[in-house]
């Protein structure tokens, strides 16, 4: 797999700290919702920094997007989001991963459980059932700490309004906003049961977020009684 040339053509402001940088890369051999790219810096003294991250959109001839959230001390994350100007070269390298992914000719249920940035190859998926014409029902349980937090808010409530086979559920950890039911609170059993496919359905789940996440999810849903072979995860955390 060959680093390739790219550069940013555009970007979308997210959240206070996260951002879409559209990237074109001649010659991109196309992609499966869920995989991912490693992108690499390369400073004026010959340093080099990648990191991964999820493709956020489906294939579009040459163009990708990323969607990436500033990390504290970062060496890469705080470039791509404050300093990265339109027309600026980086590296790519892709498409990664064969496991977490989604295709738009399957047709079973399909519930997506993210936890904040790990919504970023869930919503992948949630725009190419779209752009397919697909009809598979999808459930999206997202938590986040707060909704300033929310990645792609508004997108997501027109698709939610326009799409009577896609159900959103949000769960926020910290605050919640005016006129939410309940207490802020770490994604639970109730979440899962409620707002999940019951597991006779033989939904394909997948779950993306940070690691403790990752694996309190994936155990709330084999307790429940789905299958640990149709729970695919993706996780991630801190480098270095």
């Amino acid at each position: 797999m060959r680093w390739q040339p790219a550069r940013l053509v555009g970007r979308r402001v997210e959240t206070p700290s996260a951002q879409t940088l559209v990237l074109e890369v001649p010659d991109w051999p196309s992609h499966l919702p869920g995989q991912h790219v490693d992108i690499r810096l390369t400073a004026p003294d010959g340093y080099q920094a990648a990191r991964s991250y999820s493709l956020a959109g489906p294939a579009d001839g040459d163009r990708i997007e990323v969607t990436v959230q500033r990390v504290p001390d970062g060496e890469v994350s705080p470039f791509l989001v404050d300093a990265f100007q339109q027309g600026d070269p980086v590296e790519v390298r892709g498409p990664l991963g064969g496991w977490f992914i989604w295709r738009p000719q399957q047709t079973e249920p399909v519930l997506l459980v993210a936890g904040g940035s790990g919504v970023v190859p869930l919503m992948a998926m949630i725009r190419a059932r779209r752009a397919a014409g697909s009809r598979t029902p999808f459930r999206l349980i997202y938590s986040v700490r707060t909704p300033a937090d929310l990645f792609y808010a508004e997108e997501l409530r027109q698709r939610v309004r326009d799409d009577a086979g896609l159900d959103v559920a949000y769960v926020y950890t910290r605050e919640a906003p005016p006129g939410w039911r309940g207490e802020p609170h770490r994604v639970g059993l109730a979440d899962v049961n409620n707002h999940g496919w019951p597991p006779e359905l033989e939904p394909l789940v997948y779950v993306c977020g940070p690691t403790g996440f990752v694996e309190t999810v994936s155990d709330l849903l084999v307790g429940l009684g789905h299958p640990a072979r149709r729970v695919r995860t993706e996780r991630f955390g801190p480098t270095g």
